[in-house]
């Protein structure tokens, strides 16, 4: 669109910074780092500190015809919840701001400063205002929302026109503002506060709900009127009709859904599969999907409990019955609270077991667990962490920050009670098996939650057990279609996660082709993390998916460029290292990246079906009894750091490969700070 948008809380001033400076990282992700780099001149500062710069930005892809690329925003800064260091980090959402961002005329948004009381920020086309969110502070994110889309659009039927300034249809939509918001829990300054945008799309990751309201925003609420121009609009449509020819054919489906949605199997064949990720579908209820999604993984029911939420949030208090599980949901989402950081209420219940957590015992608390599986336990629960009540006060400190007040985390750790196995995140999938998951966050700053390669190796021959199904493909079949669109690797042996294979050289090439990917392609360029890459496809003969042809396809339609997959793993790779040499000023070093005791000491005991290369043939083991080892990992960590062109003594980028992709910059900013690789 050609601008940014630029708000500085402190001074109450706002400005326009061109896109076209930053083209060169692509978008999303790429730019948020960018500005990030130039912004925020002391990269060591706390998360809630008012020099913190907070970036929202959207990809050349958003508000477009490109499926499931047209929805999602990236937001990026200095997060509050890693640990021990507040790292900077990313955290993205779903639903429709970043397109209604793009029809408003601005690329993404730059927030910097501290406003001196709470204020909301008001964007209709090209008017911006800084306006006081006094009469806002205190209400859920729900309640926020729909005071905003009064005070936006008045109090018309949801069919009005409501009159917008310039744009098409005279400046008229039918469209309520989309709003992004912070809840209670980032009122108080919580370390797990998301943002939330509409009834489930969450910013959950990194803590930003507690960055925002430090900086005292509650809400950026954005309607626009415009549209996205379109380098060539016929090549956008053959690029459709050609991709939607090699996905689910309703007509003539060649795999279907079981009967109870479940919305992993969906996902892997590309059927219709929708709702939270249990069988619980008692009532009525319709999918629902981001702007431009075909996939429509969440949905609407029809008492409108729970909509909008799925994957873990609607999993994280499945002890109550459907009902009791939905308002859990629900409440999560009217807080604003990251799941992943309060989804320890088993921990917390195993301590109050052993006599350490309770009223008057060394963990002082008041919960209800004579009733756990009750309503109002997770009432309780809910609201203490989002109003630092009880023992909220630790717990909206995140629970590894709590564990260590407690006097519990090392020995937690240790044990896997407290299965958090790097930087204070929850353990997404076993680290000592599905490990592009584990390095890639180990690596990175956060838990990296990109399901690329999970979907394929992990979850395809999982969830067909589940359901009673042979694997929907053999896993040679998987490992000869996959390795051929790795690129530039195409080394079979990526997909090895064999005791030997997790530590050699072939496991080294999947993680940095991982990191690229997603840096440009995810984060970037915003395609969805449970739509893309598209490298399987159970719907057409010899199974081949759309990736890597699709990506540059739609970009190239949308942009007019002429990039190639590979130019697109380049640019990842760039903003890959731009983000290391950030870590780096921030104190990173190789003996940092160690994952939490229990990787390396305790076993693993359910099956765990992966791909792995044993006597000469691939096959899908359930890899049960497995530890990370740490010598071989820490040898392992040498080799990547080779073969990215970083220092294997410090694990910071070198100048010769930060001069290489156009970062010279960065590298005598390294050098100036003493953290440049040899």
């Amino acid at each position: 669109m050609g601008k940014i948008l630029r708000v500085n809380l402190t001074e109450g001033r706002i400005s326009t910074i061109e896109t076209k400076q930053y083209e060169q990282w692509g978008g999303g992700h790429g730019i948020g780092s960018a500005l990030f780099w130039e912004l925020c001149k002391d990269k060591a500062i706390s998360g809630f500190d008012p020099r913190n710069v907070v970036t929202i930005m959207t990809s050349p892809l958003s508000g477009t015809l490109v499926p499931a690329a047209a929805g999602r925003t990236e937001v990026q800064g200095i997060g509050v919840q890693g640990y021990p260091t507040e790292w900077f980090t990313r955290s993205n959402f779903g639903g429709r701001f970043s397109a209604m961002l793009k029809y408003a005329g601005w690329d993404g948004i730059v927030i910097e400063g501290k406003a001196d009381k709470p204020v909301w920020l008001n964007i209709v086309n090209d008017h911006v205002a800084i306006e006081d969110a006094k009469w806002l502070w205190g209400l859920d994110t729900w309640e926020t929302q729909e005071e905003i889309w009064r005070a936006v659009s008045g109090s018309r039927d949801f069919r009005d026109w409501i009159a917008a300034g310039a744009g098409r249809d005279g400046g008229r939509t039918t469209q309520r503002p989309a709003v992004l918001t912070i809840g209670p829990a980032g009122e108080h300054l919580n370390r797990n506060a998301s943002l939330v945008h509409d009834a489930g799309n969450g910013a959950g990751q990194g803590g930003f709900g507690g960055v925002w309201g430090a900086k005292n925003l509650k809400v950026i609420s954005v309607l626009g009127t415009g549209s996205v121009e379109i380098a060539d609009p016929n090549a956008l449509m053959e690029a459709r009709r050609w991709f939607a020819s090699r996905q689910y054919n309703v007509d003539a489906p060649a795999k279907q859904s079981p009967k109870d949605n479940f919305s992993f199997y969906g996902i892997i064949t590309r059927s219709p599969a929708f709702g939270p990720l249990i069988f619980n579908m008692t009532e009525p209820c319709r999918p629902q999907g981001c702007a431009g999604c075909y996939i429509a993984c969440r949905r609407r029911t029809q008492s409108g409990l729970g909509n909008e939420s799925q994957c873990v949030e609607s999993l994280h208090y499945s002890v109550g019955g459907p009902q009791t599980q939905w308002r859990a949901t629900d409440l999560l989402q009217q807080c604003g609270l990251n799941v992943y950081d309060v989804f320890v209420t088993d921990y917390l219940r195993e301590l109050y077991k052993m006599g350490v957590l309770g009223p008057g015992k060394q963990i002082n608390c008041d919960l209800p667990f004579d009733r756990y599986g009750s309503p109002e336990f997770i009432e309780t629960y809910t609201r203490e962490i989002s109003y630092r009540e009880g023992i909220g006060q630790d717990l909206g400190e995140g629970i590894i920050r709590a564990a260590k007040k407690w006097g519990r985390l090392e020995q937690d750790l240790n044990s896997g009670l407290l299965a958090f196995p790097n930087w204070g995140y929850h353990e997404h999938y076993d680290p000592r098996l599905e490990v592009e998951w584990s390095y890639g966050s180990i690596l990175g700053d956060r838990d990296i939650n990109e399901h690329c390669i999970n979907w394929y190796v992990h979850w395809m021959p999982t969830v067909t057990a589940m359901v009673g199904e042979e694997p929907l493909y053999s896993a040679q079949e998987m490992v000869e279609i996959i390795s051929q669109k790795l690129v530039p690797y195409k080394d079979p042996m990526m997909l090895d996660y064999s005791a030997d294979g997790i530590y050699a050289e072939g496991k080294a090439k999947m993680i940095a082709w991982h990191r690229h990917y997603t840096r440009f392609y995810k984060q970037s360029m915003a395609f969805c993390d449970w739509a893309w890459p598209d490298l399987i496809n159970v719907n057409v003969p010899g199974l081949e998916g759309t990736t890597p042809e699709a990506e540059p396809r739609f970009i190239n339609a949308v942009t007019g460029k002429n990039l190639t997959f590979e130019e697109g793993l380049e640019t990842g790779r760039k903003i890959w290292n731009l983000d290391r040499a950030i870590w780096a000023l921030q104190g990173r070093r190789r003996d940092q990246e160690v994952f939490a005791g229990y990787v390396y000491q305790v076993p693993t005991k359910a099956p765990y079906w992966l791909p792995v290369y044993e006597n000469g043939q691939w096959k899908y083991s359930t890899n049960e009894g497995r530890v990370l080892d740490r010598a071989r990992f820490e040898e392992w960590k040498t080799r990547y750091y080779k073969l990215e062109g970083w220092d294997p003594s410090t694990g910071w980028p070198t100048r010769p490969t930060l001069e290489s992709l156009g970062l010279g910059k960065v590298a005598e900013e390294l050098e100036r700070h003493g953290k440049l690789g040899k």
